[in-house]
């Protein structure tokens, strides 16, 4: 487990949890990617993944994933749905996913980074995460993996949930998430849709607005 060095209760619920864990570190670090590549080249199992504290896998959901992973070696990594809690209201609202497409994952990032795991020999070879963004690297890595590999395989079953609530980045940092994405779906399909273009205004000014 990595922590950035926090200076709220994230330490005594750490320890509460050390007897379960491999290891855990907390201090300043190069930010989230960074630390997400540290703590997975520190490991040796042939699969990975990580999880945000917003975040967390369904019962029985990593064994879902693995299931399918370990059945189809021509996947780089598999994916399956996940769900949106919001937590001011307590509803669960179900996360856009779709079976693989390049043209869909040019136009939206339809796979939710909870319901993910990767075989490491793939992770390796495309060097993890781009420590350079703190938005959108888990899209800039199922780009990276894609064009190396193909397409990444699709579970049709929910597995992970992705907690929503008003301090998320992706929230309190919608202008930065919606550039670096574009740049990103510039790097790799070439140019940005005009589906970002049109949906700028709504997904990065007015939402900032109605939080």
């Amino acid at each position: 487990m990595a922590d950035g060095g926090s200076s709220d209760e994230s330490l005594d619920v750490i320890k509460q949890w050390e007897p379960k864990l491999s290891g855990w570190r907390s201090h300043a670090d190069a930010g989230q990617a960074a630390a997400i590549n540290e703590c997975i080249a520190k490991g040796r199992a042939p699969y990975v993944c990580w999880l945000n504290s917003d975040d967390l896998l369904l019962p029985g959901g990593l064994a879902r994933l693995i299931s399918v992973l370990s059945a189809n070696p021509e996947f780089p990594a598999v994916y399956g749905k996940a769900w949106n809690l919001h937590e001011d209201t307590g509803k669960r609202t179900p996360v856009w996913t779709r079976p693989f497409s390049e043209r869909w994952l040019a136009n939206a990032c339809f796979i939710s980074q909870p319901a993910t795991l990767i075989r490491r020999s793939a992770w390796e070879s495309v060097v993890g995460l781009d420590a350079g963004l703190h938005m959108a690297m888990d899209y800039d890595l199922w780009w990276r993996l894609y064009k190396v590999y193909g397409v990444l395989g699709f579970v049709d079953e929910f597995v992970a949930v992705n907690r929503e609530h008003l301090n998320t980045k992706t929230r309190t940092a919608r202008s930065l998430h919606y550039r670096e994405a574009m740049a990103v779906v510039r790097k790799y399909y070439g140019r940005a849709p005009i589906k970002w273009w049109l949906a700028q205004p709504y997904a990065v000014w007015w939402r900032t607005l109605v939080k």
